[in-house]
């Protein structure tokens, strides 16, 4: 039998049915590159510590060079797994009594945990840039905004004015959050398993901390058993995913709500838009609703890898084979919808007099005049809230007249003679001087938005060094790892 891994201990091969069913070879191609670098770091940490022959290094690296140049379509997909087929195909290359020597001291299941850490980091580190794009086009958006009035809603009633900079600087700062959330996972990604071997590590005087600086790890793994068979990190990335996705399912259906005609508040560029079959005159928000129907992904991926994982006795089991394909699936999903919705933001077209005209409809202003009556008056919120709550009922926007005829029936006495005025009532429902009072740590005012935009800045440019300085780090220890890979080759 051909197959390196089987013909030791199996008689026999798996046929079709049962190769397609537990082959991984279709997955495994988001971390064929990672693989490389692994068995890169540990062939030459293998030569370093005088465990292969410094001439076997040289052959196993040159033909791993090699394999990588060919890509994995020029690997053998018949084996269950790229970590087999790549040994394989080195074998095949250098011969056994060479490329066999790579695998010393090292399992699949190291190895596979270490190829996971390596391409999530990339692909995590990499959504973190996208996310700082669109947190950062919310803010310039925001910026341009201070006075474009809006009505603000709760139970998506009209509630009280605010501003779009407010609106947005919403999300912004969730997403912000999500930010946080990225850097707390690279920090749990980014640390080495390489050397746990199948889980009680290994005989062989290997330099676990060597590899995990050829591959820009920042730590290795304490216990060998926890190395191989946790699997939360997973868990952690996916649930940021899909919290991100979230996000991005809520904004897409303001968009879709707000592109309406009955809301009228923007228009969409006709780059995320299309158009009826049937009817002519759509402009329809489809790329906002694909947006918002493709979170399903995120949340089902979480759900996928929860289930996936939970019950698994120590160490590692073969169940962890299918986690995988769930994280990939929900990074490219989330990642393509981060740069989706930064696009589509910056390039909608926002309609002020629209808003502006809606920011006043519904009596929004309601509780300015209660908080006026409180202020002015003083008598207790609760008690105008009711003398508000009756003047609601009206269809038209209430005078002094109206007010204070409602608080005698209520109070049995004057507002007037408690100091209220026409100029308190004028002003408390105008929407623009009931977002200027607002000027508090996180309200509307375009004073406490100028601030509140600012430090927003300033997160997002502490967060941006970290991401750089990570993104600086892995880099230079790859192209470090490389050049020692050319050093050794050059050796042979």
């Amino acid at each position: 039998m051909s197959d390196i891994l089987r013909r030791g201990r199996l008689d026999s091969l798996p046929d079709e049915e049962i190769m397609r069913y537990t082959s991984s070879m279709e997955d495994d191609k988001w971390i064929f590159d990672s693989d490389v670098l692994v068995d890169f770091a540990h062939t030459v940490m293998l030569k370093e510590q005088g465990i292969i022959p410094a001439d076997d290094c040289a052959k196993i690296l040159d033909g791993l060079k090699r394999i990588r140049e060919e890509g994995i379509d020029s690997l053998d997909h018949s084996y269950e797994d790229i970590h087999i087929s790549l040994e394989a195909r080195l074998i095949d290359m250098a011969g056994e009594d060479v490329g066999g020597r790579m695998h010393s001291g090292r399992s699949r299941n190291d190895e596979v945990a270490t190829c996971i850490r390596l391409r999530l980091r990339k692909e995590v580190l990499e959504l973190a840039e996208e996310m700082l794009q669109l947190v950062n086009t919310m803010a310039k958006i925001a910026s341009e905004n201070h006075d474009t009035i809006m009505p603000g809603y709760t139970h998506l009633q009209h509630a009280q004015p605010t501003t779009l900079a407010h609106h947005i600087m919403g999300h912004a700062e969730s997403l912000g959050r999500d930010v946080e959330r990225i850097l707390g996972c690279l920090d749990r990604i980014n640390r080495c398993p390489l050397g746990a071997a199948a889980f009680a590590s290994t005989g062989f005087p290997i330099d676990r901390n060597r590899t995990a600086e050829l591959l820009g790890f920042e730590e290795v793994m304490q216990n060998s058993m926890d190395a191989v068979s946790g699997r939360d990190f997973l868990l952690e990335t996916a649930s940021v995913l899909a919290n991100i996705m979230i996000e991005m399912s809520r904004i897409s259906e303001e968009l879709v709500l707000w592109s309406s005609t009955e809301f009228g508040f923007i228009e969409l560029s006709d780059q995320y838009a299309s158009t009826s079959s049937i009817m002519p005159q759509k402009k329809n928000p489809d790329t906002a609703e694909l947006v918002r129907g493709k979170s399903g992904i995120a949340v089902g991926s979480l759900m996928s890898l929860l289930t996936v994982c939970k019950s698994l006795p120590m160490s590692y089991n073969r169940d962890m084979q299918d986690a995988s394909p769930h994280i990939w699936r929900s990074v490219e999903t989330t990642r393509a919808s981060v740069r989706i919705m930064a696009g589509m933001l910056d390039s909608m077209k926002v309609n002020n007099n629209t808003m502006e005209l809606q920011a006043s409809t519904g009596f929004t202003t309601a509780t300015e005049l209660a908080d006026t009556l409180v202020r002015e008056c003083g008598i207790p919120f609760r008690t105008a809230h009711q003398i508000v709550g009756i003047l609601a009922k009206g269809d038209v926007e209430p005078t002094l007249e109206d007010v204070e005829a409602v608080g005698r029936t209520v109070l049995g006495e004057s507002l007037t003679e408690k100091g209220l005025n026409e100029d308190m009532v004028k002003q408390a429902l105008d929407p623009m001087l009931n977002i200027q009072k607002r000027k508090i740590t996180g309200g509307p005012a375009p004073e406490a938005m100028k601030t509140s935009i600012d430090n927003f800045g300033t997160k997002t440019g502490m967060w941006t060094e970290e991401v750089e300085r990570i993104r600086d780090h892995t880099t230079d220890s790859i192209e470090k790892l490389m050049q020692v890979v050319e050093d050794y080759i050059q050796q042979k």
